[in-house]
């Protein structure tokens, strides 16, 4: 675990080490990958480090850019033109000296996606739908829970999925939109502070499934919107019947209005 000193007052420590302090877990159990660490990615990195996760992998192929530093708050202008997956690697490193980090400087794919098995949660911070839909069909395959985030304008949401029990992307979407219908946060902007909180919660959302918690995200969905009179709502998402996750099965809920 990370140096607990500075987390003492805020109880954070002793959330992830509940009631069994020491306790090893399996090395791919203990694992988090993060893909994409832009507006998401950031704020997941670090929640997970400050919650006590003790490993990450780092996934993003892209080089830090100029418009990245308004919300990305990780980067400076010295990290320009360097591959995320480095800068933040040396932001977390020099923050949170017991954190073991990996890093993987190219995008998720069906060739490489088996590489999700060596990890025990993944965090989907990335930013189009064809590859949200990637990542939930690669940890329903291996079996793998995850948590996805999305932003978009002044609006996000967050869900978490553990494969074959809980509903999955595709039992709310089905099928991602189509390319001419999609907007990317690139292309439509993105609230820095609406990312930085749907990150947070994907991160906590990591340690909790770590450290043996139950997922406060799992068959519910976490929706943001900074312009309406009450802005976050959580409510409950049934399996889908007939999804290929095969969560319908395990666990047939009602949906509701919310919570």
């Amino acid at each position: 675990m990370n140096n607990p000193r500075p987390y003492r007052r805020t109880g954070v420590f002793d959330f992830c080490l509940g009631d069994a302090p020491g306790k090893a877990l399996p090395t791919d159990v203990e694992r988090a990958l993060i893909i994409g660490l832009g507006g998401l990615g950031v704020p997941s990195a670090i929640a997970a480090a400050r919650a006590g996760v003790t490993r990450l992998g780092l996934i993003d192929p892209d080089p830090v850019e100029l418009s990245n530093l308004a919300r990305q708050v990780i980067y400076r202008e010295f990290d320009l033109g360097a591959l995320k997956v480095e800068a933040a690697a040396r932001y977390l490193r020099r923050n949170y000296p017991a954190l073991k980090i990996e890093t993987f400087p190219f995008a998720l794919d069906d060739a490489n996606g088996a590489m999700i098995e060596q990890f025990g949660f993944v965090i989907d911070a990335t930013d189009t739908p064809a590859t949200k839909f990637l990542i939930n069909d690669l940890c329903i395959r291996v079996g793998r829970p995850f948590v996805y985030g999305g932003v978009l304008g002044t609006a996000g949401q967050a869900m978490s999925v553990i494969p074959g029990h809980t509903a999955c992307l595709r039992c709310l979407f089905e099928y991602p939109p189509a390319a001419a219908e999609a907007a990317s946060c690139r292309e439509a902007g993105i609230i820095g502070p609406i990312a930085g909180a749907i990150g947070a919660a994907q991160g906590d959302e990591a340690a909790r499934y770590l450290c043996g918690r139950e997922l406060q995200l799992a068959n519910r969905i976490l929706t943001y919107d900074a312009v309406r009179t009450i802005r976050s709502r959580v409510a409950v998402v049934a399996p889908r019947e007939g999804c290929g996750c095969g969560a319908w099965n395990a666990n047939r809920i009602q949906p509701n209005a919310g919570i």
